[in-house]
């Protein structure tokens, strides 16, 4: 048994055995890790809606926008890297996949530096931007400050380790950072009295962690498909100009998320106070945890779909994508059927406040739509990016946030609270349907998401030195 888990683990494997059973795998696998992480989130939500109440828990919502941005940037470099290094070694090119992966290192590396950096300097003016009240504020500055200082740890480069088919490892970097942070929440916020500053200081800690087994992997493993060495990590600039180019629709989707976020806290703030945006911020918690399967699907696709398309193998990416879009939506009706039914007794376990309550149970069965077409746009916009179809990628990205989701929020948010909320199912069901316009658009004229493999040529020099064709 664990010599087959073994065999399938390997690069090759993806290109051979059975797509069905590679996705069942694969999906499992990233859905076990997303799912993890969603739990630390609960279970942080949990501890700082009993030790800072529901003003303490407003305050860390504040701040989610600006960790979103970071959250951006890790999923952009990740996802680019990740379609770059598997596409190489399906086409039998580990030093490229090095290379790749190198420069994904750099370019996270340098700008969460900048990030944390210019984050803390400039740390009031944000939390005013984000939308702080003089009751959040001072809870706000303690979280946001700790979470920005720790920004370059904010990823252990999961996406590279799946790209190499390593599903079990890329779960470790998962799992043992959120079991650490789960153990050093109630440490720190009650342990030691830290409230607010020991859920930063726990979310740091398992991030260290993670940066810490992603360093020893990819620098100082040897039983690896490639080894990243010092020179993959200087700039080169093709290799930026691709991972740039594939990560860019990924990071505007994220910050569009961010903005749109930051939006939502303004107006559920200004329109309902801090109570409304508590309750919202537990809807999104539970959300978030009850879709991870969503997020693990597009993630287990992309090894696949990446490999294949380096391979030339249009039939297996057409498959894997089929088939991912079809448990998706099935995964997305069920979670919404299940949040309509039992929100009430989802709500009742975060928070014995009677009005936290009530708020927040007719917020989350306002949202459970949402669920149901939560999954369509992030999963096409994988695919194509897997694949290396970049124009596509952008299409979406661009497209679902400037004409679809802030306008919807915007336009909505004239009838209240409850417009607000309800903005989010009607984009959602609206962005699903442009991705699926687009990539029907894109079977029907090239077939499917056009193969393209990491391309570059190169030939190998005497003395086993790379060199560039131009």
């Amino acid at each position: 048994m664990n010599d087959a888990l073994a065999l399938r683990e390997q690069p090759a494997a993806l290109g051979t055995e059975p797509v069905g059973r590679l996705l069942w795998h694969g999906c499992t696998q990233t859905t076990m890790s997303v799912g993890t992480s969603g739990v630390y989130a609960l279970s942080n939500a949990w501890f700082v809606s009993r030790a800072a109440g529901p003003v303490g828990l407003a305050a860390v919502n504040l701040v989610a926008p600006a960790l979103l941005a970071v959250g951006a940037l890790a999923t952009a470099v990740g996802v680019a890297g990740g379609s770059m290094v598997s596409r190489s070694l399906g086409g039998g090119d580990p030093r490229r996949a090095a290379r790749a992966a190198g420069n994904a290192f750099t370019v996270f590396w340098f700008c969460a530096a900048l990030i944390s950096i210019s984050g803390l300097l400039l740390l009031n003016p944000l939390l005013t931007l984000l939308g702080t009240t003089e009751a959040t504020r001072g809870f706000a500055h303690a979280y946001g400050r700790i979470l920005l200082a720790g920004t370059p740890t904010a990823t252990g480069f999961s996406s590279l380790v799946r790209a190499e088919g390593r599903m079990r490892f890329s779960r470790l970097l998962w799992v043992v950072p959120a079991l650490t942070q789960i153990s050093l929440d109630p440490l720190l916020i009650y342990g030691l009295g830290l409230g607010v500053r020991g859920a930063g200081l726990g979310t740091i800690g398992g991030q260290a962690i993670s940066t810490g087994m992603s360093v020893w992997s990819f620098f100082l493993q040897h039983t690896r498909p490639y080894r990243v060495t010092a020179a993959d990590l200087r700039p080169h600039g093709p290799t930026l100009r691709e991972l740039l180019a594939l990560g860019t629709p990924t990071f505007l989707n994220s910050l569009g998320a961010s903005v749109l976020a930051a939006v939502a806290n303004n107006l559920l703030v200004a329109i309902g106070g801090p109570l409304t945006l508590a309750a919202y911020a537990l809807c999104t918690r539970i959300g978030t945890f009850a879709t991870m399967p969503q997020t693990g699907i597009a993630q287990g696709l992309q090894p696949v779909a990446g490999y294949n398309a380096g391979l030339g193998n249009t039939a297996r990416v057409e498959r894997a994508i089929s088939l991912t879009l079809r448990t998706t939506v099935l995964y997305g009706a069920a979670v919404s059927l299940s949040l309509l039914v039992f929100a009430p007794s989802l709500v009742a376990v975060f928070t014995g406040d009677p009005a936290l309550r009530a708020h927040a149970a007719a917020a989350l069965r306002l949202l459970a739509p949402t669920y149901l077409f939560a999954g369509i746009s992030p999963l096409v916009t994988a695919s194509f990016q897997a694949a290396g179809r970049r124009g596509p990628a952008y299409l979406i990205a661009a497209g679902t946030i400037l004409l679809v989701r802030i306008p919807v929020l915007l336009a909505f948010s004239r009838f209240g609270t409850a417009g607000v909320l309800a903005s989010f199912p009607t984009a959602e069901l609206a962005a699903a349907g442009l991705a699926l316009l687009i990539l029907h658009h894109y079977r029907a004229s090239t077939g499917v998401i056009a193969v393209l493999p990491c391309h570059a040529p190169h030939v190998q020099s005497r003395g086993g030195q790379e060199s560039e064709g131009s």
